[in-house]
């Protein structure tokens, strides 16, 4: 039975999908004596051995055969449970909540009844989450949604209030509004009705709406058409409400953000709607939502990142939330926006960090609250106290945004007072998002050379970073691993003592991991670590991560680490004393995977990549003879001279140089085999390449053979 066309509200399809599957909801039997025979094994069976009498006898005058008294009985159990939530826990164990429910949905029952049990139910919502538990346990939310099929406005509100205050709550689930495909469009056509029904709605789409399949299907039921009009409602909470609904929608979402550009309200676009509504003399939380909104209808490219409207207006009214005349909860949403909105764009970087000394500001979020706080009311001191690590938080994720790109600014935030200090101590915060916030702003801040030879050493950062990496959630280590690449490039002083502590092992075993992010910084930081090494390192590598593991990764579907395993290969072949000894041990399996690759589906890149390998291996002293002796990879050479891409045939021809180098011993045998391969007819055609790069390389090896 659809939800727009059930005759009869009290048998909804809700109710049959969910008594089937739980018995002790059943609020719809119409036996008085079973339903009051329920309640007392609810009781029992919450375990409770004394509810007091006021309690019982609110449960039990809702069994009253007089219609009127069940009324009555109704509206004082409405004012007992006002703000006393031992009294709303009492009533939901004594099984007040499937009568209400079957009241609620009854036809017999007046609408004035129906409407006092919605508005009760919604008070024992506001109670604790488990109050809300219990009540979805009861299938609150199919007999609250079939309510709206009512034609009496009071009780639609009533259905609606009780429905926003279930769904806002975190332990109900969103996926309960998508259920039923007929229940969104329903509710965008009860939009019209009045302010509350706006009010609710949009409070109920702003929460639901998580992820893009939602914003789909929101999108798709008219959403932005049926929305957009109420950002002009006369009450604020209406116009609020919209506002947080396209500010869910717009999020990560080009389709959406792209359609709120061009949408018209009273003559007047949407963007400059939202400028209007961040001004300075608008609340507060008109001004941060209506800046998230342009926020992400810039970061998903419907609003040019060097647009008034996002340059003067709301990357200044971001700033001024970081302020410390804000409550905590301001500084942070304001802080997070702004380090979203500035991420990709270093001129929005700039701008940001010269505005109102911003990155002096931030420094304030670590002392928060002071001895000296201003906070005289004692629940906001203890609620800050419980959030502070919120700041810090934000803090460090506006700081790894604002360094992203720029030296000078990398340069001021580690200027800040005691701010690597401060970095160090986030690392080992017990909250996993500080300690993620942390390493991003470690992470954005080792992009600098000058800071990881000197700040980063005065501070010895790479201790707590290894302490991290040891045991984390994948999440910290992609980030954590991703910086230690940074560390371990060859002018880090870092360098040394990361890899005394063992960090080739750690590394190894990040190479082995199912994510394949943590595959890639595994791999890209023993590349970095084996460049210009010594010999020692070298061997320490191939042997921890072992050869099965190497041509494992040879062949990973991940391009990335691919690519990333044969820098590893290039720069641990590399000298000839290295290249000699790691091909006399390991050469066959690597001439394999070479010639596997070279065979292989796969792009310019990555054979541009092995046939440098293969050039190194050429440079070798005895580690050359491993191509001279193989006619299989010497065809492949002298194909990839001929390719149609430059950039292969120069990696090819870096081949055939290092084999035919005079001054080396045996070059004339292999001159001569080349030749006889037919090599030298084809350095005569590059000699004449418009490639001038191409053509100079295949002049300086004909040079060889005139020697």
């Amino acid at each position: 039975m659809g939800f727009l066309t059930a005759p009869r509200r009290s048998k909804s399809w809700w109710m049959r999908e969910t008594y089937k599957k739980q018995e002790v909801a059943r609020p719809c039997s119409g036996n008085l004596a079973v339903q009051r025979q329920e309640a007392r094994q609810n009781t029992m069976a919450h375990g409770v051995q004394e509810v007091t009498a006021s309690s019982r006898h609110y449960v039990d005058r809702l069994f009253d055969p007089d219609p009127q008294k069940v009324l009555q009985g109704v509206i004082d159990m409405k004012n007992a449970v006002i703000g006393n939530n031992k009294q709303k826990a009492n009533l939901i164990v004594l099984g007040a909540v499937p009568r209400l429910l079957y009241l609620l949905q009854q036809e017999t029952s007046s609408t004035e009844l129906k409407t006092e049990c919605a508005v009760v139910l919604g008070s024992l919502a506001m109670g604790t989450e488990n109050n809300v538990k219990s009540l979805l346990d009861c299938h609150i939310i199919p007999a609250l949604l079939q309510g709206l099929l009512s034609l009496d406005l009071k009780f639609i509100e009533a259905c609606l209030r009780c429905l926003r205050t279930i769904f806002t709550s975190p332990v109900t689930p969103e996926e309960l509004l998508y259920t039923d495909a007929t229940v969104i469009p329903h509710l965008m056509a009860l939009l019209s009705k009045s302010r509350y029904t706006q009010e609710y709605i949009c409070q109920i789409f702003s929460h639901c709406c998580k992820g893009p399949d939602h914003q789909t299907i929101l999108f798709n039921h008219g959403a932005v058409q049926n929305i957009a009009h109420l950002l002009t409602s006369v009450s604020y909470k209406v116009r609020m409400q919209a506002l947080k609904c396209f500010s869910v929608l717009a999020f990560e979402n080009p389709q959406v953000s792209m359609t709120l550009v061009n949408v018209l309200v009273d003559g007047e676009l949407l963007p400059q709607i939202f400028v209007k509504m961040l001004q300075r003399d608008k609340p507060i939380e008109m001004q941060l939502t209506s800046a998230k909104c342009l926020t992400y209808m810039c970061r998903a490219g419907a609003i040019r990142t060097d647009d008034n409207c996002i340059v003067l207006k709301t990357l200044p009214c971001l700033v001024r939330m970081c302020s410390k005349e804000r409550l905590l909860e301001e500084r942070v949403e304001g802080a997070e926006t702004l380090a979203y909105l500035i991420e990709p764009d270093v001129e929005l970087q700039r701008i940001a960090s010269i505005t109102d000394h911003l990155i002096a500001m931030l420094a304030d979020y670590f002392k928060y609250p002071s001895s000296v706080s201003a906070i005289t009311d004692i629940k906001r001191l203890d609620h800050d106290l419980k959030h502070a690590h919120e700041l810090r938080q934000a803090a460090f994720k506006l700081y790894a945004s604002l360094g992203a790109n720029d030296e000078d600014i990398r340069k001021k935030i580690i200027e800040t007072e005691n701010m690597m200090d401060r970095i160090v101590t986030g690392l080992s915060e017990s909250s996993v998002k500080v300690r993620l916030a942390a390493v991003r702003c470690l992470h954005s801040l080792s992009r600098s050379v000058q800071q990881l030879r000197t700040s980063f050493q005065d501070h010895a950062v790479w201790k707590p970073l290894m302490k991290v990496l040891q045991n984390a959630p994948d999440e910290i280590l992609v980030v954590a691993s991703s910086m230690l690449c940074n560390l371990l490039l060859e002018f880090s002083p870092s360098k040394e003592p990361i890899l005394e502590s063992g960090a080739v092992e750690l590394l190894c075993g990040l190479t082995q991991s199912e994510n394949p992010a943590l595959r890639v910084n595994g791999i890209w930081a023993l590349m970095n670590m084996a460049f210009q090494a010594e010999q020692k390192i070298k061997a320490d590598i191939l042997r921890s991560l072992s050869t099965e593991q190497l041509f494992r990764l040879l062949s990973d579907s991940d391009l990335n680490v691919l690519m990333k395993t044969l820098g590893l290969l290039r720069n641990l072949l590399s000298t000839r004393p290295h290249i000699d000894k790691i091909m006399s041990t390991h050469g066959k399996q690597i001439m394999q995977a070479v010639t596997l690759i070279l065979e292989g589906e796969h792009n310019i890149e990555v054979k541009e990549q092995t046939l440098c390998i293969l050039a190194n291996i050429a440079d070798g002293t005895t580690a050359k003879e491993l191509i001279m002796t193989n006619d299989d990879i010497l065809q492949k050479i002298k194909y990839y001279m001929g390719h149609s891409h430059v950039k292969l045939q120069l990696a090819a021809m870096f081949c055939i140089s290092n084999l035919i180098w005079n001054e080396e011993e045996g070059s004339q045998e292999r001159q001569d085999k080349l030749r006889d391969m037919g090599i030298v007819d084809i350095l005569h055609k590059l000699s004449q390449s418009p490639d001038s790069n191409l053509c100079d390389k295949a002049k300086t090896a004909l040079q060889q053979y005139l020697a």
